[in-house]
């Protein structure tokens, strides 16, 4: 018989999701910092808009970063809490020298395109697992996502 742990989900399945939410933490560490690194280093004509707009998204990214961690332990699991370990398991890049309104919110779309993919495949795996928790945590940060890359795009041109 198999092992389930108190949410009513096979243990085993279990680690499978928190290896991908461990996944998704380390993109979103790497994606983090890059917003970190835009919102200080941004120069230029729209420099106030995207100031602001990055500490807006920086602000976020740090919340699901902690709702994502919180989650893998509510599924019995560690989550992923070096950096070493985040950049070496991210397929988000850290981006250096960046400071053009062009690149930044270049890099932004990318690494946000990158995070909603690795969302996806999450939502794919905690809807075989029927796990409801993951599944609302990750379907309401996909729809930020989402409009935040139209926001993005829109600036873009």
């Amino acid at each position: 018989m198999e092992s389930h742990n108190e949410l009513g989900l096979a243990r085993r399945d279990t680690k499978d999701l928190a290896v991908k939410l461990n996944e998704l933490l380390a993109n979103y560490h790497v994606y983090y910092q890059n917003l970190r690194a835009f919102h200080w280093n941004i120069k230029g004509g729209n420099f106030f808009a995207l100031h602001a707009k990055f500490e807006e998204l920086y602000t976020e990214a740090f919340e699901t970063i902690d709702e994502i961690a919180e989650r893998i332990l509510t599924l019995r699991h560690t989550p992923m809490h070096s950096f070493s370990d985040f950049l070496a398991t991210s397929t988000v890049q850290e981006r250096k020298g960046l400071s053009s309104d062009v690149d930044t919110v270049a890099a932004t779309v990318e690494n946000i395109g990158q995070i909603i993919q690795l969302e996806r495949d999450v939502l794919a795996l905690a809807a075989e697992l029927d796990d409801e928790g993951t599944q609302g945590l990750i379907s309401d940060d996909l729809n930020a996502l989402e409009k935040n890359l139209w926001m993005l795009n829109a600036f873009q041109g």
